[in-house]
């Protein structure tokens, strides 16, 4: 006979008082999990058009070799994610080390001396900091190539300040591109809406619509029925092992725009002359259609897991955001834990549940591009995948603990009970 309770109170540690706690959440979010099921169907059936359109079949996952000349998948997959997106072209590959990877890619290709760049979500990801000029000894950096860079906090409501971005830009004419940071990054923060997104564009266009709008998109693709590029963002770049990538692809990154954009990426990706002609795909072409074929209905599960987590948190006294009822614009749920001691109990329940490494113990130790120690609980089949459960956090106050993903809701459920139990334990 069935009985999930006794296999998650005998093999898993968890405690009645716990499992039932997670059963009342559970059956409390019946209608926000509808809400995510409608909202998957629809992405995957417009994924599943745009594959009909381009025309995919099963010659496109062949290899190539050397220089790699007319690769069918190389070109099929660029041709999907403009699809997708509903841009003018994309560029996507397996060879993009990561997101920062991609974000930073656009950036030197895009902005050159004498230009502005603004950022209107604060500052952006800390591994940016050395491209941009914010820290180390990076001798071409933005700043000393002569790119004004601008940052615009966020008001003290946590939204975005408008005023503040109209005025900044109308004294720097020479700004050329708007950066927006979709994700919140480790910002305790809401992720911006596409209706926040839209509103930026708006703003900037009607003072210059020159200026280049671009978003970091990662962690955000699927989440709602449109994406930024659909409200007249110019450029937009994410990681593979991330949303669109749905679990299956092991590396890579995309960028999707205007096709004028691309053009000038794809230079600096490669050389002028070169740019997306050559370059092998070493095999990856089918896990790369197949993880967005899948990314809509994984996201799905990465959204509930969110949902649930937040919402079993909240009602055990702690603060999390966003909220449970607030609509969610990344896969990302924050909670605020307040010490070093429950960040650490909470990244262990995470790591005892994963199906890879479970046996680990994680530390906090000095991640490339971060200026405090990191912790990661990540037990994932693709190292690094986020939108496999995850959980991580800067050992710094306030001590607040971000967990993602999921590629399956039980084993994001499965997680956020463990690490209330731990932190449970940790009181007594």
């Amino acid at each position: 006979m069935l009985n999930i309770e006794d296999l998650l109170l005998s093999e898993y540690g968890i405690s009645k008082e716990t499992y039932h706690s997670g059963e009342a959440v559970e059956k409390s979010l019946k209608n926000i999990f509808e809400q995510i099921e409608k909202i998957k169907e629809y992405n995957f059936y417009k994924v599943l058009l745009a594959m009909k359109k381009i025309g995919l079949s099963d010659q496109h996952f062949n290899w190539t070799t050397g220089y790699g000349y007319s690769d069918l998948g190389r070109e099929k997959i660029d041709a999907l994610y403009a699809e997708v997106f509903r841009t003018e072209d994309a560029i996507v590959r397996s060879s993009f080390a990561n997101g920062t990877h991609v974000l930073g890619l656009c950036l030197k290709s895009l902005l050159k001396p004498g230009d502005c760049l603004v950022s209107v979500t604060g500052k952006p990801y800390d591994t940016l900091d050395e491209l941009i000029g914010l820290k180390g000894d990076y001798k071409k950096n933005l700043i000393n190539l002569g790119i004004d860079y601008q940052e615009i906090a966020f008001s003290h409501d946590g939204t975005l300040d408008f005023d503040e971005i109209k005025k900044t830009l109308q004294d720097r004419p020479q700004t050329k591109m708007v950066y927006i940071q979709r994700s919140t990054g480790y910002h305790y923060r809401k992720a911006l809406t596409i209706n926040s997104i839209k509103r930026v564009v708006d703003l900037v266009k009607s003072i210059n619509p020159e200026i280049i709008c671009m978003v970091d998109n990662c962690y955000g693709e699927f989440l709602e029925v449109k994406e930024p590029s659909e409200v007249g963002v110019d450029v937009l770049a994410g990681s593979l092992i991330k949303n669109p990538g749905g679990g299956i692809a092991l590396s890579g990154g995309y960028i999707a725009g205007k096709a004028s954009l691309i053009k000038q990426i794809a230079q600096e990706h490669t050389l002028p002359g070169i740019e997306r002609e050559c370059g092998l795909t070493f095999g990856q072409s089918r896990s790369l259609f197949q993880g967005l074929f899948l990314a809509p209905n994984v996201v799905s599960q990465a959204i509930k897991s969110a949902v649930f987590c937040g919402t079993l948190f909240q009602e055990a006294g702690y603060e999390v955001k966003p909220e449970p009822l607030e609509l969610r614009s990344d896969i990302i749920q924050s909670i605020r834990l307040g010490s070093k001691e429950k960040v650490l109990a909470f990244c262990e329940a995470i790591q005892t549940v994963a199906p890879v490494d479970a046996y680990v113990r994680p530390e906090p130790w000095d991640m490339p591009g971060y200026s405090h120690k990191i912790i990661m609980a990540a037990g994932t089949f693709v190292q690094g995948s986020s939108i496999e459960l995850s959980a991580d956090a800067p050992i710094k106050e306030p001590y607040i603990v971000y967990f993602q993903g999921g590629l399956d809701y039980a084993h994001g459920k499965i997680g956020a009970l463990k690490a209330l139990e731990n932190l449970k334990h940790l009181a007594t």
